[in-house]
């Protein structure tokens, strides 16, 4: 994946590369769920569809995603965490994703849900609400 200059997508305040950029090149895993949750954000953001299908757990993974070019990933608030930490097992982040599609603003909200596989965070699906 090529560098990008400018701040994280995530929101971090970090430089692309040195924050989401990592994960997404494979050079690091997300430490924790709300970790892996920013790194899909800036996925979504940069058009990387590749690593949200590495990010994705087995049971839940599509075979293909195509990610429509025309949306700009414009923020994304945090709203909650439950577990999901260092050495925990599961995880749910709850967020608000604000984007601009065919040029007008929308909003997507979730409360995903994270596990752990093979010993590295991997986003499972969306809770029931």
């Amino acid at each position: 994946m090529e560098t990008r200059p400018g701040a994280c997508p995530c929101g971090s305040g970090l430089p692309y590369d040195e924050c989401c950029g990592r994960l997404h090149r494979g050079e690091a895993d997300a430490a924790t769920a709300e970790a892996l949750m920013r790194s899909r954000y800036s996925a979504f953001a940069v058009g990387d569809a590749a690593y949200l299908l590495r990010s994705w757990h087995s049971s839940t993974r599509p075979a293909r995603l195509r990610l429509d070019p025309g949306d700009r990933w414009t923020g994304l608030e945090i709203v909650d965490t439950e577990r999901g930490g260092l050495f925990d097992a599961t995880g749910t982040v709850e967020f608000r994703a604000r984007y601009r599609e065919r040029g007008r603003a929308a909003t997507t909200a979730e409360r995903s849900r994270f596990v752990r596989e093979d010993g590295r965070w991997v986003y499972l699906d969306a809770a029931p609400t």
